[in-house]
């Protein structure tokens, strides 16, 4: 496998083997994000697709770092844009009881005075992420970010779903107590 270095150097000299060792290093957890947000392996394939289409367009001029980083990002939005296109008129999928778990926590009043842009909020999240033990912080990370069910990260975890769940209602109680605390209206 390519050092990412070297794949931002592929593409840099606009190389399309560029996007070849993009996806033979990172198209398995590209998929897994998508698939996670969408439960279609179609709908998933072609997020990737045009994720790795939007790197070949903007780098250069970005040299991101990390390179996975940056790509999940665009995938998870990808998806998440085409998950709401998708689900428009439908509800209750894994993917919104993911985001109706974290509502509590972080549905700020609709008024000036209260709510937080969004780059300052992202920037209390990562705060109270790094506070943390790192367990839970990746507990909470592939669930809320990643939409990886509850088993399944107990799975890789190697522990029971319930210890997950119970880890996860705590984590939203302290992130609900964390961002009043920092003067977020929740």
């Amino acid at each position: 496998m390519q050092e990412d270095r070297t794949i931002l150097e592929l593409f840099f000299a606009r190389s399309e083997q560029a996007v070849t060792q993009l996806a033979q290093k990172y198209e398995q957890g590209c998929r897994r994000i998508a698939k996670n947000i969408l439960h279609s392996d179609r709908d998933a394939e072609e997020c990737v697709n045009d994720a790795y289409l939007a790197v070949w367009n903007t780098v250069p001029p970005q040299r991101p770092n990390p390179l996975c980083t940056y790509l999940y990002r665009i995938v998870r939005n990808i998806a998440i844009a085409r998950y709401h296109k998708n689900t428009a008129h439908k509800r209750n999928s894994s993917y919104d009881v993911a985001l109706d778990e974290l509502e509590g926590c972080l549905s700020a009043a609709d008024t000036t005075e209260s709510s937080f842009s969004a780059r300052e909020l992202t920037r209390k999240l990562n705060q109270f992420l790094a506070q943390l033990e790192k367990e839970n912080r990746i507990i909470f990370v592939r669930r809320y970010w990643y939409g990886d069910a509850v088993g399944d990260i107990a799975k890789a975890m190697d522990m029971r779903s319930n210890t997950v769940s119970v880890r996860l209602t705590r984590m939203r109680g302290e992130l609900k107590a964390y961002l009043e605390k920092e003067g977020v209206t929740v």
